[in-house]
């Protein structure tokens, strides 16, 4: 057993699965006693673990402003972890995850118990967004949480991407942008915030974690 690996078995945490994937490389499904099952690509959590987490609590306060949400969007669905706890908050939601990477949904499925009432659609979420799957469609809530590793694509910060988002969301409704937030990812999340402000006006920042969740809300 490499040392890594025996520090990491001493300490609770146990690898329990590991694939490639063409999108994410190297992937690995974590089982850890301090922060339970989580899917971890890039070197970093992308679903279960601290990512759930981060996700939690700005759902939280998505929740206490906007209690009735039917219909929701993820755009980076990955193991689904935030889709279980959309479908905790808002009972009877509608959810519709889009992810480029079946692995992941895969993993998800297999470990993090994934809601199997979800519509899942496997495809680049710049095409989909605009997709004949999407067209005609809005949401109350549309979560954007697209990373490759720890990387947010630029095609993701167009003003097109940004602006076909926002054509799917319905009146009153919300959206909210995951961005890391630590060493020079704070300039990029920074840049990002004014980009966001610019195209949509007010812009609701909450730091979890070292993470920024970007609140938009269509008034």
């Amino acid at each position: 057993m490499k040392r890594t690996r025996l520090i990491d078995f001493l300490n609770g945490v146990t690898e329990i699965e590991e694939v490639e994937s063409v999108y994410n490389g190297s992937v690995s499904v974590v089982r850890d006693l301090a922060w339970g099952t989580y899917i971890k690509a890039g070197g970093l959590t992308q679903s279960g673990g601290v990512a759930k987490k981060v996700w939690k609590s700005v759902l939280k306060k998505v929740k206490n402003q906007k209690p009735d949400v039917r219909s929701s969007l993820i755009l980076g669905l990955g193991g689904g972890s935030t889709a279980g706890l959309i479908k905790k908050y808002w009972e009877g939601v509608e959810v519709t995850g889009v992810d480029i990477d079946p692995v992941m949904v895969d993993l998800g499925k297999k470990y993090l118990k994934m809601p199997e009432d979800i519509e899942i659609i496997i495809g680049d979420a710049e095409k989909e967004v605009k997709s004949k799957k999407l067209k005609g469609k809005s949401f109350d809530l549309i979560c954007v949480d697209i990373y490759t590793g720890d990387s947010f694509p630029e095609k993701f910060q167009a003003d097109e991407f940004l602006m076909s988002v926002y054509n799917l969301l319905n009146k009153s409704g919300v959206i909210v942008f995951n961005r890391l937030f630590y060493g020079e990812k704070r300039r990029e999340a920074y840049k990002f915030g004014e980009k966001l402000e610019r195209i949509f006006g007010n812009v609701d920042r909450f730091y979890p974690e070292a993470n920024v969740m970007f609140v938009i809300t269509n008034n």
